[in-house]
């Protein structure tokens, strides 16, 4: 489990390489993203007391609900990268005897949407986060929202401070949740997706067929493809949860007739 670390030895971190656009910044806000910081291990340069150096956290806390100039979707994409890179090294390092493809599996289920939002619970994320009134209400979504908020982190520690930064938040998490190769349920995605290539059917195929409703709640719909098989299509307020929910409508479609 993440917790805080001693303050020599906490991994600083340096200022940003990449030009962000400042949302206006109180003095609350300011001291929100830096106990937020504290609270996850990393302690800020003294540059941070700026609201500039601040900018990329914030705007990783700034989901698009929230309808503001900037939010989390560029660093959730950058995120996402990092995040992979970090599992196959925090893996080379903890399960190095596992082969190629078990690390392969373990990996997809370290980078999953449900271990993103239980870290996002973990280090209180949700008491940070900016979000719209209606994804507020959303309770259903919350995960969701932790998990997205997480990676768009990752991608602001990894602007600020390279590779370190975001090591620093996720593998102390790792390691105190990892109890062996087989301890992370498997997600709807990761397991249609080793379904799929043990049958060499290839990778699935996700595209977004239509957004709906307003910029700050939209509604995806996710047709989901693959060799040999009908597509399933489902909705969802996030591309993500919606194709979540069509990878899990496809693996209870191959259950029922029998092929898993």
């Amino acid at each position: 489990m993440i917790t805080p670390a001693h303050a020599e030895n906490r991994t600083r971190l340096t200022s940003c390489f990449h030009p962000f656009v400042m949302l206006p910044m109180d003095a609350a806000r300011r001291q929100q993203l830096l106990s937020f910081l504290q609270r996850i291990g990393l302690e800020p340069p003294e540059a941070a007391l700026s609201a500039s150096a601040l900018a990329p956290l914030d705007e990783a806390l700034t989901h698009t609900s929230a309808g503001l100039a900037v939010n989390h979707e560029r660093l959730e994409f950058l995120g996402d990268a990092v995040l992979r890179l970090a599992a196959s090294e925090f893996l080379e390092m903890e399960q190095s005897s596992l082969s190629v493809g078990a690390r392969s599996a373990l990996r997809a289920q370290l980078v999953s949407d449900r271990w993103l939002a239980e870290l996002g619970d973990h280090c209180a994320i949700d008491t940070v986060l900016r979000i719209g009134a209606v994804a507020a209400g959303d309770r259903t979504g919350r995960a969701t929202l932790r998990a997205e908020a997480c990676e768009a982190v990752i991608g602001a520690l990894y602007c600020d401070g390279g590779l370190d930064a975001a090591r620093a938040f996720i593998h102390a998490f790792w390691a105190g949740n990892l109890a062996g190769p087989s301890a992370p349920p498997k997600d709807p995605k990761s397991a249609l997706q080793e379904w799929a290539m043990a049958q060499g059917l290839g990778l699935p195929a996700y595209t977004v067929v239509a957004t709906e409703g307003p910029a700050h709640d939209p509604l995806f719909t996710i047709r989901l493809s693959l060799a040999g098989l009908e597509p399933e299509e489902a909705e969802g307020k996030s591309r993500k949860l919606a194709e979540r929910r069509a990878a899990g409508a496809l693996l209870r479609r191959l259950q029922k007739a029998g092929r898993i």
